[in-house]
């Protein structure tokens, strides 16, 4: 499997016919799912590419696809919520009896 690296975020219009989604995906493996919107873009795209090369590769085949506006925005990082420390146990309560232990003791 080729490593992907660079990842970026395509916003993109397209003309009056709809770009094809599944022709686009065949040809280019950089491009992964996103979603359709209803905002400025009509698509968004998560692209990630083996390097600057093959994101302009990329790019070209969505101007020749038929986009009309398009604007890439690198990815610096992925984000994800910090997991959620486990809590501490609780001391005993003061209530509580102490804990018996049994002797092994003769």
């Amino acid at each position: 499997m080729t490593p992907r690296p660079l990842r970026a975020v395509v916003r993109l219009c397209h003309g009056p016919a709809p770009l094809d989604f599944d022709h686009l995906a065949a040809r280019c493996p950089a491009v992964r799912p996103g979603p359709a919107l209803a905002d400025e873009a009509d698509l968004e795209l998560l692209l990630a590419c083996t390097g600057p090369g093959e994101l302009h590769a990329v790019v070209a085949e969505l101007r020749r696809a038929g986009a009309t506006r398009i604007r890439v925005e690198p990815v610096l990082r992925a984000v994800a919520p910090a997991p959620v420390p486990a809590a501490p146990p609780s001391p005993p309560s003061p209530l509580s009896p102490p804990l018996r232990t049994r002797s092994t003791a003769p």
